[in-house]
């Protein structure tokens, strides 16, 4: 069979042109080029790529090889199947109960508190040292402008004679600083506290009239008191003593 490679009026399609290329792949033995089949059916490179398609031998279907055979495993001895003649019943049977498994929060540590040094006090010691003297010179000097003086403790008995006048200082003082200690350092609580601290003023009151008194008097060259100070300065050693009975009765009261 011969090729026709002149043109024609109308274009040929692909259908039409595989015979002819399969004619001219026999004719050459081989599969045509693009080029060759562009210039023997005069046509363009779509419908040469489309004939290209068509004259290519199909893929060829890769067969699967046959599995090996598998030995089946040799056969198990049969156990025997042992049923008791009377099942228990299970549904009868109690259920343990679980009991809740309480996990304790890991407790915080506590960080180590720092060690607390102790307040310095003897330098309020050497502060009171001065204080102590012209205190005391104060009221054993007050003493003796109204009214106390040297007397017999133990008359008939002993001769020991004793300057009462040093029972101002010791009772006022004494008593204003106790008190100001059982208020300022939470040793008594409720009304013991509360106690402790008006007394505590009006002692420190009491005792810095009595220096400002003294002095005056001193100043003025006075040997006796006015009959006034007298009367307030002989009341004070009961007035101590009344205070600090009272204290101390707060004080067991509030523990």
């Amino acid at each position: 069979m011969t090729t026709t490679t002149t043109g024609s009026a109308y274009p040929r399609t692909v259908d039409e042109l595989i015979p002819h290329a399969r004619d001219l792949a026999d004719r050459l033995g081989t599969l045509p080029s693009r080029n060759t089949l562009m210039k023997t059916f005069r046509v363009g490179s779509h419908k040469a790529n489309a004939l290209l398609t068509a004259l290519a031998p199909a893929p060829a279907v890769p067969v699967p090889a046959d599995p090996e055979p598998v030995e089946p495993p040799p056969a198990a001895d049969p156990v025997p199947l042992v049923v008791p003649d009377e099942m228990p019943p299970l549904l009868d049977a109690p259920r343990p109960v679980a009991e809740p498994v309480t996990v304790a929060p890991d407790a915080p540590e506590k960080e180590p508190e720092p060690k607390r040094r102790r307040p310095v006090v003897w330098p309020v010691l050497i502060l009171c040292l001065p204080a102590f003297v012209a205190i005391w010179g104060g009221w054993v000097e007050m003493g003796k402008l109204t009214g106390f003086g040297m007397v017999t403790l133990l008359p008939g008995i002993a001769d020991f004679q004793i300057n009462t006048a040093i029972t101002l200082p010791i009772g006022v003082e004494t008593y204003a600083a106790y008190a100001l200690y059982a208020w300022l350092s939470g040793l008594a609580t409720g009304e013991a506290r509360a106690f402790a601290k008006w007394s505590a003023l009006a002692s420190l009151l009491l005792g810095g009239l009595g220096q400002v008194a003294y002095h005056l008097m001193a100043a003025a060259g006075w040997t006796t008191a006015p009959w006034q100070i007298t009367a307030a300065v002989s009341c004070i050693p009961v007035a101590v003593l009344g205070m600090g009975a009272a204290l101390a009765h707060l004080m067991h009261k509030s523990k």
